[in-house]
């Protein structure tokens, strides 16, 4: 079944905060989202700036995944940091979703939406074959020198990026104003 893709607002922030439990894959160690404050920067106040983009998939009634970029600054000390100008992706399908596509189709409208405001957008990845490959599917590339520890479970995660295209955005004439991201 094809997702229903719409636009994460900042008045559904809490579903940024509960896919971020699945993006760490914090399900699968068994751990809790609080165990890990420094995760917070990821969702924090989601949508109170303009920079901040985002998506969510329903898949049979349920709220199947969400992608949503932020533009953080240094200061964050945030896992794909690249520059102030970079916004970092966090990506998240829930577990009875995965393997269906969604990701994909989230991926694709996101980097649509993202290169009207955006040159790139940058992520942290699980260094494995599956992930790695998922991400290069979709035209990402790795930084060098990019390994780090994985705040959750000191695995090695891997900064990638990718440029975006400068297409124009077309909508569904939906009432909803896409100039104006915030609530």
């Amino acid at each position: 079944m094809k997702p229903t893709l719409y636009f994460l607002r900042s008045s559904e922030q809490k579903i940024a905060t509960d896919m971020l439990h699945y993006a760490y894959r914090l399900d699968e160690a068994n751990k809790k989202l609080q165990d890990f404050p420094e995760l917070d920067i990821y969702c924090r106040f989601y949508g109170l700036s303009s920079k901040d983009l985002g998506l969510y998939a329903l898949s049979e009634h349920k709220i199947a995944g969400g992608a949503w970029i932020r533009l953080l600054k240094e200061d964050d000390k945030a896992n794909a940091f690249i520059d102030e100008e970079t916004p970092i992706l966090t990506i998240a399908v829930m577990p009875e979703f995965r393997n269906q596509g969604i990701g994909s189709a989230m991926l694709e409208q996101l980097f649509l939406e993202a290169g009207a405001v955006f040159e790139r957008m940058s992520v942290s990845v699980l260094n494995n074959e599956k992930t790695v490959g998922f991400f290069k599917k979709h035209g990402f590339v790795e930084v060098e020198n990019s390994f780090r520890k994985s705040p959750v479970d000191e695995a090695e995660v891997i900064t990638m990026v990718k440029e975006l295209p400068k297409e124009r955005v077309v909508r569904p004439t939906d009432g909803y104003d896409p100039r104006k991201w915030m609530d």
